[in-house]
Parts: C-alpha cells; structure tokens; sequence
C-alpha cells in the first residue's frame, strides 16, 4: 500500500483552486491594466495560462496533452515578455510563433484530413490581417509578422480540422492577435487591452479544453477507418 502511494506523487491541484487563482490574477491584471501598474501587470498576467498548465497535469498522458502544453509554456514566456515595460515586442511574437507551431503539431496529431473550407477560410482570414497591417507601413517587421500570419493562419486551418473547443479556442486567439494589430499598427483605442485580453484568456482555455476533455479520441472517432489510415 505505501509503495503504491508513493508511485502516485503528489496530490494533483484541484480544479476549483485553480480556477479560484486564474479569475483572481485575471481581476488583478484587469486592474494594472486601468491603473497602469506595469508591475503588477508582470507579475499577474502569466498566472491564468500557468494555473492552465496545472490544470493539464489532470489531463490523459497523451502526445496532444504534450503538445498542447508546450504551446501554453510559450504563451506563458510571451506574456511576461510583453508585459514587460520595453520594446520587446519581437520576441513576444517569437515565443507566440513557437506557441502556434507547438498547436499546429497538437491539431495535426489528431487529424490529416484536407478540410478545404477550414482552409480557405484560414487562408483568407491571414492574408487579409497582413494586407490590412502592411497597407498602414509595418516596416522591418513586415517579414516577423507576415512568418507569424503564416503560421497562426495554418494553426487555426487544423484547428478548424479537429472543430470543438479546438476550433472555438483557435478562432478566439486569432480574433485577440488581429485586435493586437490593428490597436499597435492601424488605429488604437481604448478598449483594445481589455478585449485582447479577455479572448486570449478564453482562447487559451478553450484550447486547454480540448486536450483536458480527450479530444483526440473524438476527432478519431468521428473520422473513422479514413481518419486511422491517415493518422
């Protein structure tokens, strides 16, 4: 009996505390952003994606549970990395590309099928972000953020493949980044912060969903033999 207890570590973290913690740093956040408390920010933004990854410890041990939580490690690094009171903003965007790349991985795990409205509509949703950044002078970004629209624009095609919370948690994250573009290079307002925030968060959550409530089985399953054969 004690060898067996052992071999089970430690407790996991329940999911009531943890999401107690994630809606407590989200307020605090919420608040640095109306106070323009830039340490509070730092310190108060990472917690809800990391109180995720927690949360994912629950999760099957799957490669889809890997994946998903590399990206959400780099999500984590690009937070802080923007939160950050300095011109960071290019290696926020890489610690998000490689985030991206880690849910394009995931997404691709589960399903190879074309999808060739997700990806139409991927496509055009990418190539009309850039076209509406470029027209307003991106400057010696142009090559960072037209590699980052490749490759967000390519996550949310196979996340719109696996459909779900994969999809819903995609189309949120992609809705938060236009609105990051748009605020910083096209015309910023004053809601901007609150509302990238807020579908970041969602977006996140949605995609952790996926990988907590085995989406991979579902995503099989409703493939079929077709979907065995190319997986």
């Amino acid at each position: 009996m004690l060898g067996a207890a052992q071999q089970q570590g430690p407790p996991m973290p329940r999911p009531s505390h943890l999401l107690i913690i994630a809606v407590a740093a989200a307020a605090l956040y919420i608040y640095a952003l109306a106070t323009d408390n830039a340490l509070l920010g730092l310190v108060s933004k990472p917690v809800p994606v990391l109180a995720l990854i927690a949360w994912m410890l629950s999760a099957p041990a799957t490669p889809y549970r890997r994946w998903i939580t590399i990206g959400l490690g780099f999500s984590v690094l690009g937070d802080m990395l923007l939160a950050i009171p300095a011109d960071l903003f290019v290696f926020g965007l890489a610690a998000f590309l490689c985030a991206h790349l880690a849910y394009l991985r995931a997404y691709y795990s589960q399903t190879r099928r074309a999808a060739l409205p997700a990806l139409l509509l991927s496509a055009i949703t990418g190539i009309t972000l850039l076209g509406v950044l470029a027209s307003h002078g991106l400057g010696p970004l142009l090559i960072p953020v037209a590699v980052y629209a490749l490759a967000i624009s390519a996550m949310l095609w196979r996340a719109l493949a696996c459909g779900g919370a994969a999809a819903m948690g995609a189309c949120l994250f992609v809705f938060s980044d236009s609105l990051i573009g748009i605020d910083r290079f096209v015309s910023p307002f004053a809601a901007a912060p609150y509302l990238i925030i807020l579908a970041y968060w969602l977006g996140q959550w949605a995609i952790a969903s996926s990988a907590r409530n085995g989406l991979g089985g579902k995503v099989l399953t409703q493939s079929g033999t077709r979907g065995m054969e190319n997986c």
